[in-house]
């Protein structure tokens, strides 16, 4: 074999070297990338499903059943008032529930507004508790400088619309509500190795599980559980 010859041939193999190695090679890493970029996509998701419990867990409270659609729940963030219970005092100190009583059997009509003013101008001997009207903003996600009520509508990598469901349904001549929210692996996980997700979908859908991450259910009571829980 003339040696220009040989030059090229085995540059060629080495070429054809380089290119099965580099196929192995990412044949065993893109199962690894896949399962690492879920771990990291499942935790923004499963952050933004808690945040919506806790606003339908808020929105239950002041309106009797949970928000219908992601819009109304950054509405009531937004523009409505919660009720907060605040606790003035500790019922075991002896001193101040005494103090109290006798307040409150010197006027058996003095409200527990009226305490709260009488606190507020100095008597910090009292123990009561008082519910306020607070703005929704002002009360939920104050520690955290992350939080975007926005954000809430869209399933995080992909632009696609939060699923969310709500219904009241009768358990044991009970009516109890109920609500759910889903976030499918078609939305989460765009953009990665489709077969990939399509393989976990089958394994989700042998499983009986969710093909996705949702919190609360609207076909029994669970406690508003998200199933990565």
């Amino acid at each position: 074999m003339k040696k220009p010859v040989k030059i090229i041939v085995e540059v060629v193999l080495f070429v054809v070297i380089v290119l099965l190695v580099y196929g192995i090679y990412s044949s065993i890493m893109e199962p690894v990338n896949f399962e690492k970029q879920r771990s990291y996509r499942e935790d923004i998701a499963i952050q933004r499903l808690k945040d919506v419990r806790t606003l339908q867990v808020a929105f239950l409270a002041e309106n009797g059943h949970y928000a219908a659609t992601v819009d109304s729940l950054i509405s009531f963030y937004n523009d409505d008032d919660m009720v907060v219970t605040l606790s003035i005092g500790s019922p075991d100190d002896s001193a101040s529930v005494a103090h109290t009583n006798a307040i409150k059997k010197a006027n058996r009509r003095i409200t527990n507004q009226e305490l709260y003013e009488m606190y507020l101008a100095g008597d910090k001997n009292l123990v009561f508790s008082i519910e306020n009207k607070i703005p929704v903003k002002d009360t939920l996600f104050n520690d955290r400088t992350d939080f975007c009520v926005d954000s809430l509508k869209y399933i995080p990598f992909s632009g696609d619309t939060l699923i969310i469901t709500s219904t009241i349904k009768t358990v044991s001549g009970v009516p109890v509500p109920l609500f759910e929210a889903k976030m499918p692996y078609k939305s989460l996980l765009k953009g990665l190795d489709n077969q990939l997700r399509i393989n976990l979908d089958d394994e989700r859908k042998t499983q009986q599980r969710y093909e996705g991450l949702q919190v609360g259910s609207i076909n029994a009571p669970n406690n508003n559980a998200g199933n990565w829980e």
